[in-house]
């Protein structure tokens, strides 16, 4: 009778927005640990900058929850969700692994080149693989992701890099660092109604503290709790036409002729193309036309095959 060896292998980081760099990570665990193992991520909650560099911590790009279930869709059969303490970022690179190994019992771990843990971010890759040496765990290094971008540059997928696509508005590029498109998932909650009373109601949604897109107009699609998917102009913003306001999320959705009178229910939004940036019309009836012009761009960027009515 032949016994299958059941391998765990984990690999460890923040994980936010689970990009392409992060999947190659779960990738190679799985293929480490085998059919029959299991691939184990271990993530951070809060940021450990929040804790160490508070002022400078980088905004999050998806909420714990999103993340985790992201990475359980990339291949992670579990999320390891560490609760991050002054204490547990006081230990050396040695006494993390060890506490580590202690809370889960690994076999291997699949880092990338950059990868740094412990006390003052000292430990390594080669740190990390001398412990391994000592302690019988087998360390094995995945090499960056690059990815084509827009403007035919060519760039490894990072966190930052991603932070750096939102905030500049560029979602056609921050889904070549993803796999996929970016999505955002909140909410609906009573707004102005401004919209309605000008025949555009709009869905407007919560979104927490997340990183959002620079202020625009995007084109994307909404996918309702029904699993229905619509397309949609999407607005990020202050509607500087109507004077002082705090930044929204909301979504005219195209084709669809429900009303958008009750709020709680869930919303999600993914960012295919940037349309224009945010402007201040002279009045209603030039706002009403740009807006009109919204809606037939977004029609032109949104093939109808890929929406689910």
């Amino acid at each position: 009778m032949v016994t299958l060896l059941r391998l765990r292998c984990i690999t460890i980081g923040n994980f936010d927005g689970v990009h392409v760099g992060h999947q190659a990570l779960l990738s190679r665990a799985r293929v480490l640990a085998g059919g029959g193992g299991a691939v184990v991520a271990v993530t951070f909650d809060p940021h450990p900058a929040a804790l160490l560099k508070p002022m400078s911590a980088p905004p999050t790009v998806q909420t714990l929850q999103e993340r985790q279930e992201c990475l359980l869709k990339c291949g992670a059969d579990q999320v390891h969700v560490i609760n991050t303490t002054t204490e547990l970022l006081a230990m050396s690179a040695t006494e993390f692994i060890a506490w580590l190994r202690a809370e889960i019992a690994f076999d291997c771990i699949v880092e990338g080149h950059d990868f740094h843990f412990g006390k003052d971010r000292t430990g390594d890759i080669n740190t990390l693989r001398a412990i391994g040496l000592k302690n019988n765990f087998q360390v094995d290094q995945v090499e960056p992701v690059e990815v084509g971008l827009s403007d035919a540059s060519r760039a490894v997928a990072s966190s930052s890099l991603l932070r750096w696509l939102l905030q500049n508005g560029r979602v056609n590029d921050v889904a070549a660092v993803l796999g996929r498109a970016y999505q955002l998932t909140g909410v609906v909650q009573k707004g102005d109604q401004r919209g309605r009373t000008l025949g555009w109601p709009t869905a407007n949604i919560s979104t927490g503290a997340r990183l959002l897109p620079s202020d625009g107009i995007y084109a994307g699609i909404a996918t309702l709790p029904t699993g229905a998917r619509k397309r949609a102009a999407i607005s990020v913003g202050t509607k500087p036409t109507f004077g002082a306001h705090a930044r929204t999320v909301e979504a005219f959705l195209l084709d669809h002729t429900a009303p958008l009178d009750d709020y709680g229910w869930t919303l999600s939004l993914e960012f295919s193309r940037w349309l224009r940036g945010q402007t201040r019309f002279d009045g209603v009836d030039a706002l009403l036309e740009q807006m009109n012009q919204d809606a037939q761009r977004t029609r032109q960027e949104i093939a109808q095959e890929v929406v689910l009515t």
